[in-house]
């Protein structure tokens, strides 16, 4: 009977020790080889205009707004190379002393002296298709990471509003037709993380079949400032 128990209890002991000496087998992360970096992004911008009519002045701070999403096509084996496209809008303001009035058949527009009103600007509503190259430093593991995108931008304009306002009352002109409907333009973005600074220059006229009493008016818009990335 000692000897049954003696037995017993050294089973018993040898099993416990071999159950705290035994490693633990975890089990290993699965690395993703074929991530994207498909990302929502908005910024926002100085608008500046380019190519202006003589005597032309941009006397407050013009502002612009852009958001969307954009899909991700890595075309290498590091995924350090990739082509995206994707969809957003863009919303740009333009202050400016160029006096845009009803006038029959077509619109009425003059460069007026700046502080002979109150407010004076246009605005634009745009959906915008970007296609852009990128180059990152992005792994799977680190979503920080130095970043250069560039690309090219088309935009059709929806929606337009122009508001002129002094002492003797207000002109508000919606969906002028002298805009471009189709504005398009290259960018080029860069930076660390998740903030970039931005650039956009326009490649055609803002307007498309508008004149001063000298002059076309042909401009068209630089547009500088910061875009977000966010996964």
């Amino acid at each position: 009977m000692r000897l049954f128990l003696k037995t017993v209890l050294l089973f018993a002991v040898g099993q416990v020790f071999s159950q705290n000496t035994t490693p633990e087998t975890l089990p290993l992360a699965k690395i993703d080889s074929l991530y994207r970096e498909d990302q929502f992004y908005f910024g926002f911008t100085f608008n500046s205009l380019q190519k202006k009519p003589a005597g032309l002045i941009q006397d407050k701070f013009s502002s612009g707004f852009a958001a969307g999403f954009l899909r991700d096509m890595p075309f290498n084996k590091k995924r350090s190379f990739a082509i995206a496209s994707g969809m957003g809008f863009s919303f740009n303001t333009y202050n400016q002393n160029l006096k845009i009035s009803n006038s029959s058949p077509t619109n009425k527009y003059e460069i007026i002296d700046v502080g002979s009103y109150s407010n004076n600007k246009f605005t634009q509503f745009l959906v915008e298709v970007p296609i852009e190259f990128r180059w990152r430093t992005s792994t799977f593991e680190n979503h920080k990471f130095w970043r250069i995108y560039g690309g090219f931008k088309m935009g059709y304009l929806i929606y337009d509003k122009s508001v002129y306002d002094d002492s003797r009352g207000k002109i508000v002109i919606t969906n002028n037709k002298d805009f471009n409907k189709f504005q398009y333009g290259v960018y080029l973005s860069s930076g660390y993380n998740s903030i970039n600074v931005y650039a956009y220059y326009g490649l055609n006229s803002l307007f498309q079949s508008a004149k001063t009493n000298t002059e076309s008016v042909e401009m068209n818009s630089l547009n500088v400032g910061i875009i977000f990335y966010i996964l």
